[in-house]
């Protein structure tokens, strides 16, 4: 990478930058129907309470992509580990390395903090994002179903299940 490249933390005042980087994720990913995050949101949960952290890529001046990443805890491993929600890279700023910068990047972090794994979903239709996944290293676990109980349907099953807990 060049010198007019650096990947950087983002901080609060960047809520508007990620809310747009997401908005184009989404639109990559033909999901623009299902994004309701705010740039309070952002605010509020990867900032102020800190249940997420987020990478900003910039190159030639402007930013070019992000990712987002939050701990996760494998017992069998007995170790942290990073889940990436998110890596985007801008189409015009594609076939440069930075998709590359940013997940190693993130590696980097994982590595510093002594995690066991390093995940993340990927779409199965998104083929470019696949290659370069395995071209790093990565497998698919086949054998792993990801399941999602979403809105609704986690207050049904907190108000209907959870018993003594406070």
């Amino acid at each position: 990478m060049d010198a007019q490249t650096l990947v950087r933390y983002a901080e609060e005042k960047d809520a508007p930058l990620i809310l747009d980087l997401v908005k184009g994720l989404a639109e990559y990913e033909h999901l623009s129907g299902e994004l309701k995050a705010t740039e309070e949101d952002l605010r509020r949960f990867v900032f102020k309470e800190k249940k997420a952290e987020a990478l900003i890529c910039e190159h030639e001046g402007g930013a070019a992509g992000f990712a987002l990443f939050f701990h996760s805890f494998s017992t069998f491993v007995g170790k942290p580990g990073i889940y990436i929600e998110d890596i985007f890279v801008k189409p015009e700023f594609r076939g440069r390395g930075l998709g590359k910068l940013l997940f190693s990047s993130v590696a980097k972090i994982a590595a510093r903090r002594d995690c066991g794994r390093l995940e993340w979903a990927c779409l199965d239709w998104n083929k470019p994002s696949i290659a370069f996944y395995e071209s790093q290293g990565a497998r698919p676990l086949a054998e792993w179903t990801t399941y999602r109980l979403s809105g609704q349907a986690i207050r049904e099953l907190a108000k209907n299940g959870a018993t003594g807990l406070k």
